[in-house]
């Protein structure tokens, strides 16, 4: 029998496969652009629709998606190679930074498009697509800084670590990550809309 509760959750899942197929394509795409030593992220727009659509759950389920593509893509050398070289200084570590960082963003943005949702919905959109990319690139600085300090010292060549990190590991990559999620939210917007409709 064919009931609503049923048709809910087909709609669902075919709404995260949906989410899926396109962060796989973003994060393959986006591996080959790069400023400093890592990849740009523009898989967070899909991870924040998907939060606001399904939930904080689905949030991290995507973000856990892109974490362990960001992992894949490392492995396969499509990054440069740094993934491989912080899988050799500590295996555990980098698996733990990737996956935790995709996965922590998604499940963030969802919890603040659900904690403020009924109030004004392209301000919720904004502070989710802020959250996201602030939490992704959060968590990977606080676990290089945990697990890879000296490695950090090592790149930074002189500069002072703090500074590093800021301005040349992280700065370009994170601005471009939030502008683009800021950019996006009148579409995504529409998008959430559309989607509950269905």
């Amino acid at each position: 029998m064919y009931t609503k509760a049923r048709s809910g959750k087909i709609r669902r899942m075919t709404g995260l496969a949906l989410f899926t197929a396109i962060i796989v394509t973003l994060t393959i795409l986006c591996t080959f652009i790069r400023f400093g030593p890592f990849s740009i992220t523009m898989a967070l727009a899909p991870i924040v629709i998907g939060a606001a659509m399904y939930g904080s759950g689905a949030g991290a389920y995507l973000g856990t998606v892109f974490g362990v593509l960001v992992l894949l893509t490392g492995v396969f050398g499509w990054d440069g190679g740094t993934v491989l070289y912080l899988l050799g200084i500590h295996p555990l570590a980098c698996i733990l930074i990737c996956v935790g960082k995709g996965a922590l963003s998604g499940w963030a943005g969802g919890l603040v498009y659900r904690a403020i949702a009924p109030r004004h919905e392209k301000a919720v959109v904004v502070a989710a697509g802020i959250v996201t990319p602030v939490v992704n690139t959060g968590v990977f600085i606080l676990g290089m800084a945990a697990f890879f300090f000296s490695t950090l010292a090592e790149w930074a060549g002189g500069q002072a670590v703090i500074y590093y990190i800021i301005v040349s590991l992280t700065g370009v990559n994170f601005l471009v990550e939030l502008a683009v999620n800021i950019a996006l939210s009148s579409g995504i917007v529409r998008i959430i809309h559309a989607g509950k409709r269905v």
